[in-house]
């Protein structure tokens, strides 16, 4: 095999993290809605508000088009995906299944480690928690933050990808749906999820966490209703 020119593997490298880059702040600004479902997402247009060159955006585009964030238009270009309560049914439905394995082999795994991971995460949580009003991001990343830490022991890599490309998806319509947490007992979820991952009950933690999701997406499909009779 030729040897690459460090100069290459240089330019190489450089134009990967421009592409990366591109893609982590074009993925996150979809996903907190700066780009709402259907907009046009045109390379010129995110020349400018990300100062990045057209090939590394197209990339980013690609890779957000693989994970169902964004839609290849032919000649046209690229959207953002539309959202259906439909799509949030069947994201629902997967990410049940895809975390219930993670965490079975999560808590199957279990150690004095993953326990004190659980127990930070969830005491971090709960500051937010009990704040009259949370700000919505800092609740967000520490319900991420409780959520992996229960499936930290999980040694599958397929499925934390799997995870987290679907938690994702669902936090994109979180984030859409703009969703009232004050009519539901949510802290109390995550606690009765937390005491069955410590005392290593996985069916009771599998029926608690089955029961969070789907109030989660109960509360969204309402949401969602509303705001498509508005």
């Amino acid at each position: 095999m030729p040897d690459i020119p460090p100069e290459t593997a240089l330019a190489a490298a450089g134009h990967r993290t421009l592409s990366d880059q591109a893609y982590a702040r074009l993925r996150h600004d979809v996903i907190q809605g700066t780009f709402p479902p259907g907009a046009r997402l045109g390379i010129e247009q995110l020349r400018s508000v990300y100062a990045v060159g057209a090939t590394p955006l197209r990339e980013a585009l690609h890779r957000l088009s693989a994970e169902g964030f964004a839609v290849v238009e032919g000649q046209r270009g690229f959207r953002v995906a539309d959202i259906s309560v439909r799509e949030l049914r069947e994201l629902t439905e997967l990410r049940i299944v895809i975390e219930g394995l993670a965490l079975r082999e999560s808590v199957e795994q279990a150690n004095d480690d993953w326990e004190s991971r659980v127990v930070a995460a969830f005491h971090h949580l709960q500051k937010v928690e009990k704040q009259g009003e949370p700000d919505p991001a800092l609740w967000e990343a520490r319900n991420k933050e409780f959520h992996l830490a229960l499936i930290s022991q999980c040694q599958s890599r397929w499925l934390m990808r799997i995870y987290e490309l679907l938690y994702d998806q669902h936090r994109r319509y979180r984030v859409l749906a703009r969703m009232d947490r004050a009519d539901r007992d949510i802290h109390g979820e995550h606690v009765a999820m937390m005491e069955a991952a410590l005392a290593r009950d996985i069916e009771k933690l599998l029926e608690c966490h089955e029961a969070h999701i789907r109030n989660t997406v109960s509360a969204l499909e309402h949401r969602l209703l509303l705001d498509s009779d508005d």
